[in-house]
């Protein structure tokens, strides 16, 4: 075999074992997704992400009762498609207006990780104003880059 087809035989061993990566944190999201609508009936669910060039991307899902709690979040963040999420319990239990106060703290710390809380709180913000027909609080303390 020439040195050219071995190339492209690794390429396309590389290319199956991405294509199957992709497959497994794709599997990974929708469960934990499917959990958390089983689990939290009430409420509103917002998921952002911040896509890192060479850095490690961020996923966060941000779950909150009705009235604005956040009762679970979780953040998933890697350069590998075996990341997985994180339940991150110190974000718990305080109030959506908390998050958008501290998202100026972690964007000083992990740029990533405010962008994509920002985000999630948007989506928060944007399901809270279609189903009560009220405009949705704009988000001031972080930057979207959207």
């Amino acid at each position: 075999m020439a040195i050219w087809q071995w190339a492209i035989l690794a390429l396309a061993v590389v290319w199956g074992l991405q294509s199957f990566g992709t497959w497994l944190q794709m599997r990974h999201y929708t469960d934990v997704m499917k959990g958390i609508s089983n689990r939290y009936k009430q409420g509103y669910v917002g998921a952002g992400n911040a896509k890192g060039r060479l850095g490690k991307g961020v996923i966060v899902l941000v779950v909150v009762d009705e009235a604005l709690r956040i009762e679970r979040f979780l953040q998933m963040s890697g350069r590998s498609v075996l990341a997985k999420f994180v339940r991150m319990p110190h974000y718990e239990g305080q109030s959506l207006d908390d998050l958008r106060g501290e998202s100026q703290i972690l964007k000083e710390a992990e740029p990533g990780v405010a962008l994509a809380v920002a985000r999630a709180v948007e989506q928060i913000d944007k399901a809270r104003g279609q189903k009560s027909g009220e405009a949705p609080i704009p988000l001031n303390a972080v930057e979207t880059g959207a």
